[in-house]
């Protein structure tokens, strides 16, 4: 969550950095296990509720896992939070999610209190949210309980998970070294609970897709990559806002405006803006036929594009997008999601969310911060965080003195490693490891939610990026939302969405 659209601000100042020569070495690897630590600290608590048409049982358990940064002592302290079913239906071979969202800098408050927890936030209408207190959680039959034990982590620097004074930031905020420790803590967390032998699927939202993919390589990789012959491998994987490839971000050209289209066509139907038996998936379908057809061609021709060409490529993607011809002819046929936000409702002094393009605010009293006034984040972060301390303190029992953080940027993702250092914007394409762990496995399958109101990592995006990765299709499947970034945002997304992950993870 949160990252996309800053590392795209990022990114486009370094985009010529170099790739290293050898692939970016965790300094987690190869570590002994670790010395004696203190003592992990857990909060149990039980409950019950209907999940999908099943009544069952669940115990809680928010416990801390320490994790190796340089050494043998514990350099991190980790908590998950995990619900996993109790009396009839209960077993050892029972199905477990993995799930995180991304940042990097962002606690998984979003995953757990949006759609996989017993009870969720009471936030139904983008048009109308709720922005003050008190807000509040209610029951949800949503979360896939009933087919699946759920793990949700929380990664170093974010909720209560902390750097500890034996370890260093630097250890654990990079591409590698953070999914080094969340290998770790699964592993562990497999271990403590006897579930080593249970059938295993990761679940990441936003940069926590690059997370998910790399973590699938490492837990089913071998002595060269951990040090050891791991060879835990996943039955699946899903990705949520999926964003794997930061190789071409920031660096100009036409992948952007093409990958987007079908989103702002889709955006275009759900404001009325596209003709009047529209729907969003047919829409973003008559999106991809122009991609194919004509708009790729037009970009690639540049200023030698015939004057009447120009004219009539202007006229068709006014018609799916729903902005003027002549608006299009001056921004020379490439609309970006920013600009879109800002000019689809500019008549009504409106703008959109970025993040999730059902959310407007007023066009003025822009504050300037990409995330806290995007019109989508600033209106549904407020009751994550507002309902969270009675949740953690009401419904987990949680008795902790310290405050929990939804989401670190200073800390975590300013000073992130990609690869060329901390804080040095850069990136590679993470489909790669991901491709390498489903080609050692072919029976591990990917799934990839996208929501078609999601202007910052948009539908064309993730086909793209899964397309171009080596990724087997055979074992992929898409799934599309009347959403945003956050999928499961509204009930009857999240009711679809529940659907598909249910057959996911019961699909043999």
């Amino acid at each position: 969550m949160f990252i996309d659209r800053i590392a795209a601000v990022a990114l486009s100042c370094t985009a010529a950095l170099p790739a290293p020569a050898q692939p970016p070495v965790s300094p987690a690897q190869n570590l002994p296990p670790l010395a004696t630590a203190p003592t992990a600290r857990s909060f149990v608590s039980t409950g019950s509720g209907t999940f999908g048409t099943t009544q069952l049982t669940w115990r809680s358990e928010v416990e801390e896992i320490f994790v190796s940064g340089t050494g043998s002592t514990p350099g991190a302290s980790i908590f998950t939070t995990s619900y996993v079913r109790t009396g009839k239906g209960a077993s050892a071979t029972r199905p477990v999610i993995f799930a995180f969202n991304g940042g990097p800098g962002a606690s998984a408050i979003w995953l757990h209190l949006g759609f996989f927890g017993p009870r969720r936030i009471d936030m139904d209408d983008p048009a109308n949210p709720q922005t003050t207190p008190p807000f509040r959680t209610i029951p949800n039959p949503d979360s896939p309980l009933d087919v699946a034990d759920l793990v949700l982590i929380d990664p170093p620097g974010t909720g209560w998970s902390t750097v500890l004074p034996s370890g260093k930031p630097e250890h654990f905020c990079g591409v590698e070294q953070d999914a080094q420790a969340i290998v770790q803590v699964i592993r562990e967390w497999l271990r403590r609970h006897g579930r080593l032998n249970a059938p295993k699927y990761l679940a990441g939202e936003s940069y926590g897709t690059v997370r998910a993919a790399v973590v699938a390589k490492l837990l089913a990789g071998g002595p060269t990559e951990t040090g050891e012959m791991t060879g835990i491998t996943l039955n699946g994987v899903m990705m949520l806002g999926q964003i794997i490839d930061y190789s071409a971000r920031g660096e100009g050209g036409d992948r952007g405006f093409v990958s987007i289209l079908p989103t702002l066509a889709a955006t275009a139907c759900h404001f009325g803006k596209a003709a009047k038996d529209c729907t969003s998936e047919g829409q973003a379908d008559a999106a991809r036929r122009f991609i194919r057809a004509r708009y790729v061609g037009a970009l690639h021709a540049g200023s030698s594009l015939p004057d009447a060409e120009r004219q009539s490529v202007a006229a068709e993607l006014s018609s799916l997008t729903g902005l003027p011809v002549d608006s299009i002819i001056a921004n020379d046929l490439r609309i970006s999601g920013y600009y879109y936000a800002r000019t689809l409702l500019a008549q009504n002094r409106k703008r959109l969310g970025m993040y999730d393009a059902r959310y407007t605010l007023p066009l003025g009293g822009d504050g300037g911060d990409p995330v806290a006034d995007d019109p989508a984040m600033g209106q549904y972060v407020p009751s994550f965080i507002g309902a969270w301390s009675d949740y953690a303190r009401d419904i987990l029992k949680v008795q902790i003195d310290q405050s929990y953080q939804p989401i670190s940027f200073r800390t975590i993702n300013g000073r992130w490693d990609w690869g060329y250092g901390p804080g040095v914007p850069g990136g590679r394409n993470y489909g790669i490891d991901l491709a390498a762990a489903m080609t050692r496995n072919s029976k591990l399958r990917l799934m990839v939610a996208t929501g078609w109101y999601d202007l910052v990592t948009p539908a064309g995006g993730a086909e793209y990026d899964i397309a171009h990765s080596g990724v087997p299709l055979a074992q992929t499947q898409f799934k599309y939302y009347q959403s945003g970034h956050m999928p499961y945002l509204g009930a009857e997304p999240r009711a679809v969405l529940a659907r598909d992950i249910r057959a996911f993870v019961t699909a043999r």
